[in-house]
């Protein structure tokens, strides 16, 4: 399908999408560094930064513990990615001197991740977030501390033909829409049109 923003923004909130069909081609140093640094720079609540990432490379000594930690049909096409990364966010914060939960952790490693995905695209690899994984054996495996929140999965790679991807996906192997603003944003209430002009979606 071809996508097309109903109000102004820059191609890269509409070229980005989540493709299945990767290459399994080795990802550059300077790649995830990039796109990582991008996620560095997401903003966060009191900048204390909670998300971190571990990462394995398609081949290396931690691949296949990552695959195995994906879901049956998920391992289907995210084991050709050229990489996995499990995405953490730090549960508790320091504030004022008192050790809280941080309640915006999942929030800001999102900021993270998008940043990350963004870059990626502007590089010309494509990313697809995962949330179909074992969170219990990814704590116990890639011994994840107690204090950290497993957040999602995230492949990485360039993207392939078609043909290379297992037929159960063929048919969503393609960018999808999203609802219309004015089933999104409401004013002060949900169903309460926000902007002029927009319907009600309650």
């Amino acid at each position: 399908m071809s996508r097309q923003p109903d109000h102004p923004v820059a191609p890269l909130f509409v070229d980005r999408w989540s493709p299945r069909s990767f290459t399994a081609e080795p990802v550059p140093d300077e790649v995830l560094l990039s796109a990582f640094e991008a996620a560095r720079w997401a903003p966060s609540a009191s900048n204390v930064q909670p998300w971190r990432f571990l990462v394995a490379r398609h081949g290396d000594a931690h691949w296949q513990e990552f695959v195995d930690l994906l879901a049956p049909r998920n391992r289907l096409w995210a084991g050709q990615a050229s990489a996995l990364i499990v995405i953490l966010s730090a549960l508790w914060v320091e504030r004022q001197g008192v050790v809280v939960e941080n309640g915006s952790r999942s929030f800001d490693a999102g900021a993270a991740w998008t940043n990350f995905a963004h870059q990626a695209l502007l590089l010309g690899w494509h990313t697809h977030g995962i949330g179909g994984f074992d969170r219990i054996a990814a704590r116990e495996r890639l011994e994840v501390p107690e204090d950290y929140t497993i957040e999602a999965m995230v492949a990485i790679g360039r993207q392939a033909g078609i043909d290379t991807l297992h037929a159960d996906f063929h048919a969503a192997e393609s960018p999808n829409g999203r609802r219309p603003i004015d089933q999104t944003v409401f004013a002060g209430r949900l169903g309460l049109p926000a902007f002029a002009g927009e319907r009600s979606a309650a």
